[in-house]
């Protein structure tokens, strides 16, 4: 039988290493910006086109490579960071492995101009599927300048798994908010197809951390400095009344590199103890020094995860210092500061904490009690009935589909919800019930209903947003004086493409500046306690995250509308308002589910409840 296992050739070897590296175009703006930020560089400048798929080149003044040093970086494992095994554990630049180069270029078309300044020319070179193609001296200034065209013009399964233009820009953007965030001493630009996106000077943290996420930041944090001999914390953290439904602009760098850490995060979500609920986040932007000798980050192939020597002191530490930083500014639980400070002075001998400690990961917002006395005021029971009914003044272009498709509550639970929930047209004439300000108990006849009334209000208001945006336009309450809004460059880009259909949602809004809009009136019916900007930031936030669902316009705007305006767990609802979510839902096409896939509600029928009473 002849020999079959063989040495694949180097080319074949460079792809199927890249399929670790690089997924997407993103992946190749992360190896470049960190090589630009590792040659030194003060300037670097990220231009992008068509979200990266069609090119990307990176522009830094850094201290640029030789003739020979530029040929042999695109060789797999060739690196300047590291000569031996032990350099491993006193890392401190980005890369180290050897294997960006090589990769991309085995995936796409590469040109690389580099000059060291002491050089009268600089070298450029052109690789081509992991073959050099072309190599010559040319004029340029000193540094780098490297472009990537046509990403996996030679793997067209990989090329075909690339989403939409705004999901890959997002992920791209993500990748930038991390370089630039972690190396506020460089000036960082960002062009994409023509347009200057980012414009981020040599700054402090916290302007720069403005620069990235907008203006709108600026009154949201709270700043936090702890250090010790072993360790240091700095940064910024969010004010719980900043906190929101997604986890965007959250960020933990260790030496100035980015990575995810679940159990940092749960430290985190500590500190705040009863300050937040359970499904709320607030932003940060933390850094962590520490020896390199104590983390491995040698542990993912994105080098974004990494391992601690002592993970419980760090989680600790970091715990007490957001707890001292929230203290400081009155906002957290008090504390024993002559506790927390034996913690820092003892650093290096903390790690006698005790190993049996739990954490609890399981902690639970606390709901202060629920007053049976308790009745929300006119003008919120107004603004309720505004939301549900304010569309009957809605202006529909057609015929009477609308009217049509509102089916009365029994017909339309006995057609959607099948044999199995037939007895739902049979409701008894019981007052329903809310629950720890979260559920709705209504009885029926098979038994007991038990309706979530966020899942069910989302529901509603998506299937009337969604007809809204496909049928006719909302009525618009006007401002007694025009406001104006601010986003990150990210999310003001996103708002633009999509204005028009903003508008249809009953939004009198427009551009005004470069990252601003002003905004002349609201969706009637807006809840009046939540602030615009939170409004309109939950709903770029929310629609940017449905990108990688790959909806339609329409629909992902409507459900990000019902997720971002919908009433939320812990609101104390009246009578009336309990019985129009209950009709109104099922008038709605699928009332089981709500728009993100969350049971609207469950039965529990007489059969089972007699079961948990021994019956």
């Amino acid at each position: 039988m002849p020999d079959i296992i063989q040495l694949l050739p180097d080319s074949i070897a460079n792809q199927i290493a890249a399929g670790e590296v690089i997924q997407r175009p993103a992946s190749v703006i992360k190896e470049l910006l960190e090589n630009a930020v590792d040659a030194g560089a003060t300037q670097i400048k990220l231009i992008i086109k068509d979200a990266g798929k069609t090119s990307i080149q990176v522009i830094d003044d850094g201290k640029g490579m030789s003739e020979t040093d530029a040929r042999m970086a695109f060789e797999r494992h060739a690196t300047s960071k590291i000569k031996s095994a032990n350099d491993l554990f006193c890392i401190k630049t980005m890369g180290f492995r050897g294997e960006a180069l090589a990769s991309i270029a085995a995936i796409a078309h590469v040109e690389l101009t580099t000059r060291q300044a002491h050089e009268d020319t600089a070298t450029k070179i052109q690789m081509e599927g992991s073959m050099l193609t072309k190599q010559e001296k040319v004029q340029a200034m000193p540094g780098t300048n490297i472009t990537v065209k046509n990403l996996f013009y030679n793997v067209p399964a990989r090329r075909k798994f690339l989403k939409s233009d705004p999901v890959e820009l997002k992920h791209i953007m993500d990748e930038f908010h991390r370089v630039s965030l972690a190396n506020t001493d460089i000036f960082f630009t960002l062009h994409h197809n023509g347009n200057e996106v980012y414009h981020l000077p040599k700054s402090n943290l916290k302007q720069r951390i403005l620069g990235v996420m907008g203006k709108q930041m600026n009154e949201k944090l709270i700043p936090i400095n702890q250090e010790t001999e072993a360790a240091a914390f700095s940064g910024f953290i969010g004010k719980p009344d900043t906190a929101k439904k997604t986890q965007g602009e959250q960020f933990i760098f260790v030496n100035k590199r980015f990575i995810k850490s679940n159990y940092l995060n749960h430290a985190i979500r500590a500190a705040y103890e009863d300050l937040l609920p359970k499904d709320m986040y607030t932003p940060y932007f933390l850094f962590l020094e520490i020896d390199p000798a104590t983390i491995d980050i040698n542990v993912h192939p994105t080098k974004t995860e990494i391992k601690f020597e002592d993970e419980r002191l760090i989680y600790n530490y970091l715990r007490v210092s957001l707890k001292h930083s929230l203290g400081q500014y009155s906002l957290g639980p008090m504390l024993d500061f002559n506790t927390d400070q034996n913690f820092f002075s003892n650093f290096k001998g903390a790690a006698n904490i005790q190993q049996d400690q739990a954490i609890n990961t399981g902690e639970k917002f606390k709901q202060q009690p629920n007053s049976p006395s308790y009745r929300p005021d006119k003008t919120s029971v107004k603004n309720w009935e505004d939301i549900y009914f304010g569309m009957e003044n809605t202006v529909l272009k057609g015929d009477d589909h609308h009217e049509n498709q509102v089916k009365t509550l029994e017909n339309e639970a006995y057609a959607l919800s099948g044999d199995e929930d037939k007895d739902l047209k049979n409701f008894v004439s019981v007052e329903p019930y809310q629950l720890h300000k979260t559920y709705i108990i209504y009885q029926v006849k098979t038994g007991m209903m038990i309706i979530d009334q966020q899942a069910a209000h989302e529901r509603i208001l998506y299937e009337q947003y969604l007809e809204i945006l496909k049928n006719g336009e909302y009525l618009t309450q006007k401002e007694l004086f025009p406001r104006t809004v601010e986003l990150d460059p990210s999310k003001s880009d996103v708002l633009k493409s999509i204005l028009d259909k903003v508008k249809r949602l009953g939004f009198d809004i427009e551009e005004f500046g470069h990252h601003s809009f002003i905004v002349h009136g609201t969706p009637s019916g807006l809840d009046v306690n939540i602030s615009l900007d939170e409004i309109i930031d939950k709903l770029i936030s929310q629609y940017i995250g449905n990108l990688e669902f790959e909806l339609g316009i329409e629909d992902n705007l409507a459900r990000s509308m019902a997720i971002s305006a919908g009433i939320k767990r812990g609101y104390s609802m009246e009578k009336q308002e309990m019985k129009a979510v209950i009709d109104l839902l099922f008038g709605c096409q699928l009332p089981q589910k709500s728009p993100s896939g969350k049971k609207c509600y469950i039965i529990i029928e007489h059969d089972e409840l007699g079961k948990r009473f021994n019956q």
